[in-house]
């Protein structure tokens, strides 16, 4: 994508720099471009390709979407990356040729990806991941013995950051196949609670398919096969989250005697843990407070209107992932339409966009509620108007 100067990208950036209370020179000296690049863009007499562009959201500290027009859409750029990753992953044994960085830098390549992922910056991710992964693929197989586990694990969260870019954007297919390789890759790390981290990711292809029940099933074996009396704070945090990720999956089966039963073990578990990222999953207190909504949303009726009062004065706080703020948001906004509060249920809907963009544009629930609230209030509001069309919610 190469976004001319009619586009308006230019105005954009110039608004976002000045909420940013940046200079032009600053601006350009925190993207590493030129400072006449930043003038000419901003001025619209010249377009902004690709990197650049990457280059000053990451500068201004913002989603790329938000300086896009909406013909240029993030998705767009997310789709056409998609045959690249597949080409990568279907050469993951047989990678090619090519130049390897050192370890210490792969490292650094991979953290930045998992915090992409934890950011909800999918575009950004569909940029690197294919290049990323086939490098791995070519460290990974080319090493002597001894550093084959580090590199799996590597291998593991980039996978990992490539499925949630997948996975969000609806490629279900190509979720499954990164899935199968994270366990092909934990195999060779030689670490049980990354073991249990991909069963974690690998309950997102039974919530696509609804096959809850077979889910649970699956979260349940795991956690039999991690200690029950756990030790240590990343093995606390790894059977917390099987326990959290459990219990949605028990209220999406309708258990409600089960989802409780695991979301008490998982507040048992938080309780012993600083809210954290613990092997690529966030885990801690807010975080199963947030699951505790999510399971209620799943089992409807009186759990909606308990969680409601329960989260009444609540929001997830800033430091968590930008993900799970607006994923609890998204569940908010779903419990507030159900109780007859469409005005809430639609500011909560704002608040997911405001904090992750693509992640609030590329979720069914919201384009489903959208869409209902567009049906209850028409011709009421045009922003709201507008929102189901940025979502492209039908209705």
């Amino acid at each position: 994508m190469h976004a001319d100067a009619s586009t308006g990208t230019g105005k954009r950036i110039a608004y976002q720099r000045r909420l940013a209370r940046l200079t032009q020179q600053e601006l350009a000296r925190a993207a590493d471009v030129a400072l006449g690049t930043v003038r000419k863009i901003e001025s619209g007499e010249r377009g902004v390709g690709e990197a650049v562009l990457d280059a000053i959201a990451a500068a201004l500290g913002v989603d790329v979407a938000c300086l896009l027009p909406r013909r240029d859409r993030a998705d767009d750029r997310v789709h056409r990356a998609m045959p690249q990753l597949s080409a990568a992953l279907a050469t993951y044994d047989m990678p090619e040729d090519g130049p390897t960085r050192p370890l210490s830098e792969l490292r650094e390549a991979v953290a930045e990806a998992v915090t992409w992922r934890l950011a909800a910056q999918y575009v950004r991710i569909s940029c690197r991941a294919p290049e990323l992964l086939t490098e791995l693929g070519r460290a990974f197989h080319g090493a002597p013995v001894a550093y084959r586990a580090e590199l799996a694990e590597l291998l593991v969260a980039a996978y990992r950051a490539a499925d949630a870019m997948a996975y969000k954007y609806g490629a279900y297919d190509l979720s499954a196949r990164l899935v199968d390789l994270m366990r092909w890759a934990v195999s060779q790390a030689e670490d049980p609670l990354l073991e249990a981290a991909v069963v974690y990711t690998r309950a997102e292809t039974y919530f696509a398919a609804e096959a809850h029940a077979a889910g649970l099933r699956v979260l349940e074996r795991a956690l039999d096969a991690l200690p029950r009396r756990p030790v240590g704070p990343a093995a606390v945090a790894t059977r917390g989250a099987l326990h959290m990720r459990a219990a949605v999956m028990a209220g999406r089966a309708g258990d409600a005697a089960v989802a409780a039963t695991h979301l008490s073990d998982a507040r048992s578990l938080a309780a012993r843990v600083p809210e954290a990222v613990y092997r690529g999953t966030g885990f801690g207190p807010d975080t199963v407070r947030i699951h505790e909504l999510s399971v209620a949303v799943s089992l409807g009726n009186d759990d909606v209107r308990r969680a409601l009062d329960a989260v009444s004065a609540w929001a997830p706080p800033v430091g968590l992932a930008a993900e799970r703020r607006s994923g609890f948001f998204i569940e908010l906004a779903r419990a507030q339409l159900w109780s007859g509060r469409p005005d809430q249920a639609f500011a909560s809907l704002k608040t997911a966009r405001h904090i992750a963009p693509q992640h609030t544009r590329e979720h069914k629930w919201v384009r489903e509620d959208a869409a209902t609230l567009r049906r209850l209030k028409r011709g009421d509001s045009g922003s709201l108007s507008a929102f189901a069309e940025w979502c492209r919610a039908g209705g």
